[in-house]
């Protein structure tokens, strides 16, 4: 796949400063107004705006001949596209975010020591704590994993995503959305069906399903006010998640082991219904989940907007 890597995001929020302190205890690092992770560098930047939303979506790939066919590709959808060194610049028509598609190179995360686990008739780990209880050090995302997009016409953002910038199709959620992937990570979208465009999540790796309850018990120690959802599982990307509220009302998640896509001809997408689509397993998702409790807010100012 030409594409590599999500490189980066832009949030507008109202209250830049509450937020930005928000993602600093959740483990992102400051790098000159960029937010960071340990492998990823600089992958969140967030700025003013009158409400919350997806400013910009930045994509890596390879080289120039991957911009040209990409370029191919948008103008197909009657797009327009700005061509910039290194990078082409489009929108997104139905959500109106930025799209860039930059060249960039190949994340390389190094390789930690497995967990070991004990199991019935397995002993890996023997006259020792779990690695798990011991660690003491501050939990920090390993990389940006995915964004997950409200859209008012999800077929067609979808399709921007697929047939305008090359994005592979995971799975389905029916009649609802699509998760789809520009990576080897199972997704890095997902675009959902919605009565205004919005930003609902976005989703940040971690070692393993300790640093996952280690980040939310951290989190939640003196603002159980942001607890959304989890301990979970989930059936598509098969990722731990735990769900937290940012102070200007978008989700952040914390996940660790997603199914990893290396051959396409390996995978067959699944369309997915009810629960199924949701978790595997774990508390069921909160209303205010399905649907955050400022759409309302959110459709008013979009009216007003327009």
């Amino acid at each position: 796949m030409p594409l590599h890597r999500l490189n980066s995001l832009v949030i507008g929020v109202p209250n830049v400063e509450e937020t930005t302190s928000y993602y600093t205890d959740f483990g992102l690092g400051n790098d000159q107004g960029w937010l960071t992770t340990r492998d990823g560098g600089r992958q969140l930047r967030i700025q003013a705006a009158p409400t919350r939303r997806l400013v910009e979506l930045n994509v890596g790939v390879d080289d120039s001949d991957d911009l040209d066919r990409i370029h191919r590709q948008l103008s197909t959808l009657d797009l327009a596209v700005k061509r910039e060194d290194g990078a082409l610049v489009t929108e997104e028509p139905i959500a109106g975010f930025r799209a860039v598609v930059r060249i960039a190179d190949r994340l390389v995360q190094a390789e930690e020591p497995a967990t070991r686990y004990n199991g019935p008739g397995r002993t890996e780990r023997a006259g020792c704590r779990a690695p798990g209880v011991l660690r003491d050090s501050a939990v920090r995302p390993r990389k940006l994993g995915h964004v997950v997009i409200g859209s008012t016409d999800h077929e067609t953002t979808r399709r921007f995503f697929t047939e305008g910038l090359g994005f592979k199709t995971s799975d389905y959620i029916k009649d609802h959305g699509a998760f789809m992937r520009c990576s080897t990570d199972h997704h890095n979208v997902l675009v959902l069906g919605a009565p205004v465009n919005f930003l609902h999540h976005t989703s940040w790796q971690v070692e393993d399903v300790d640093e996952v309850g280690r980040g939310a018990a951290s989190m939640l120690d003196e603002h159980p006010e942001r607890h959304v959802w989890g301990l979970g599982r989930h059936h598509a990307g098969s990722n731990f998640f735990w769900y937290l509220k940012d102070p200007a009302g978008n989700f952040s998640e914390y996940y660790s082991d997603m199914d990893s896509i290396i051959d396409d001809q390996l995978w067959t997408p699944e369309v997915l219904e009810g629960a199924k689509g949701l978790f595997n397993w774990g508390p069921p998702p909160p209303p205010s989940f399905l649907k955050p409790e400022d759409l309302g807010a959110l459709m008013t100012g979009a009216h007003q907007a327009g």
